[in-house]
């Protein structure tokens, strides 16, 4: 099952989120910065309150200052201390900002929206045969 939430208006970025079976995608498009980058937290923090890991697709981000990876690095603590994990995606903005910023191994990172579903899926596949042997040996 697919669902899709409304667009939300940041100014210059647009927020929109799909949950997935595995996760809940969030895609931010268009230019992240000082002006815009409190309604961009607010509407993430929605997703913190569920249990599905999120994927944050920056792909299409164009623009992105340092307010941004202030942005990430809350998102990061708050995912955190929610206990919830999440991945993001970065487009070629963000990954620049990354770079310039020396924080390119501060988040978990994929290539993909795809590829970060496809690793959320592995993980739970490994955790299962993990598992399988222990319930074996209790039953």
């Amino acid at each position: 099952m697919i669902s899709t939430l409304n667009t939300y208006d940041c100014g210059t970025a647009q927020a929109r989120a799909h949950c997935r079976h595995l996760a809940t995608v969030v895609t931010i498009e268009g230019e992240i910065d000082a002006v815009n980058v409190e309604r961009i937290a607010l509407y993430l923090r929605r997703f913190l309150l569920g249990d599905s890991p999120v994927v944050l697709d920056m792909t299409d981000v164009s623009r992105i200052t340092t307010a941004g990876l202030s942005l990430l690095l809350t998102f990061d603590d708050d995912c955190e201390g929610a206990g919830l994990g999440w991945t993001l995606v970065a487009g070629s903005a963000v990954a620049e900002l990354l770079a310039v910023a020396a924080a390119q191994e501060a988040f978990p990172v994929a290539g993909s929206v795809h590829e970060a579903l496809r690793d959320l899926a592995d993980a739970i596949v490994s955790r299962r045969q993990s598992v399988l042997p222990l319930i074996r040996k209790s039953a």
